[in-house]
C-alpha cells in the first residue's frame, strides 16, 4: 500500500517528499474535497517534485468543470500522471460516463500516458452524488485507470465511520477484478491504516493527518515520515501463530 499526500504548493510538496510520501497529489483544500490548484501552481509543484515521486491532481467535480476534456488535458500536460474527477451534483449514469470519457480523451491527447481516477463519495447522501457502486460500475466501462473512495464533507465523519468493511472490501475486490487501481481517503489517520490495508487498497490518501494542525495548515515533513512508517507497517502480512494448542486436560 502506497502513501499519497495532498499538497497545495511546492513547499508542501517538498515536505511530503522529504517525509517519504510515495505519491504527491496537488489539491487546494480551500476549494473543497477535490479543489483543483491552478495549472500554473501544478507546474510549480511538478517542478518541485523533479521526478522524485509520481504526481496526481484533483480536477474537481464534473458539474463544476465547464470543459472536462480541456481541464484534464491541461493538468496532464502540466505533469499529472493521474487526474481525479468527482460527481457531486450529478446522478445520471450516462452523464457520469460521458464526463469520464471526456476526461480520458483529454489526458490521452498528444500521446500522454496519464490516466483518470473516478471518485466516489462515501457520504454521497445529501450531495446529489452517485453512490459508490454506481461510480464503480460506470468507471469499469469508461476506460479509466482507477477509482477512489473518499469523503466530501471534511468536517463530518471519516471513511471508516461511513462504510463498513463488509461493504467496502467487495467494492475494492470488484474494482481489482476489473483491472482498476484502488485508492481510499477521507479523514483517515495513522490508526486507520491497518484497516485500510486489510481492504486490499493500493493507495491510502491523506491531507489533514499530514498537516501541522488540520487540513488547512501546512504539510509537516515529520508527520508524513510517521505516516509513511505506519503505512509500511500496516502493509506487512500479519504474523500467524505457530504455537501448538495446549493439550486437553486428562
Amino acid at each position: 500500500m502506497r502513501l499519497l499526500v495532498s499538497v497545495s504548493n511546492p513547499v508542501e510538496a517538498l515536505a511530503a517528499i522529504e517525509g517519504g510520501a510515495d505519491i504527491i497529489d496537488a489539491k487546494d483544500p480551500q476549494r473543497g474535497p477535490l479543489g483543483p490548484v491552478t495549472a500554473e501552481m501544478l507546474i510549480r509543484i511538478s517542478d518541485a517534485c523533479r521526478g522524485r515521486a509520481p504526481l496526481t491532481a484533483a480536477l474537481g467535480d464534473a458539474p463544476l468543470e465547464p470543459d472536462v476534456a480541456a481541464g484534464a488535458a491541461r493538468f496532464a500536460s502540466a505533469g499529472a500522471g493521474l487526474v481525479k474527477l468527482g460527481f457531486a451534483g450529478m446522478q445520471s449514469e450516462s452523464a457520469i460516463e460521458s464526463a469520464l470519457r471526456e476526461a480520458v480523451r483529454g489526458v490521452r491527447g498528444e500521446g500522454s500516458k496519464a490516466g483518470v481516477i473516478a471518485v466516489a463519495y462515501a457520504d454521497a447522501d445529501g450531495l446529489n452524488a452517485p453512490v459508490s457502486d454506481v461510480v464503480l460500475t460506470v468507471a469499469m466501462r469508461a476506460g479509466v485507470a482507477g477509482v477512489l473512495i473518499d469523503t466530501a464533507d471534511k468536517g463530518g465523519p471519516g471513511l471508516r465511520a461511513l462504510m463498513a468493511t463488509d461493504q467496502l472490501k467487495p467494492w475494492v475486490e470488484r474494482a481489482h477484478d476489473a483491472g482498476l487501481l484502488v485508492a481510499a481517503a477521507g479523514r483517515l489517520e495513522a490508526d486507520d491504516f491497518v484497516w485500510v490495508a486489510s481492504l486490499g487498497v493500493d493507495i491510502v490518501g491523506v491531507r489533514g493527518a499530514a498537516c501541522e494542525a488540520g487540513r488547512s495548515s501546512a504539510v509537516s515533513e515529520a508527520k508524513v515520515s510517521m505516516l509513511r512508517a505506519r503505512c509500511a507497517a500496516a502493509s506487512q502480512p500479519q504474523p500467524c501463530s505457530t504455537a501448538r494448542p495446549a493439550a486437553a486436560p486428562a
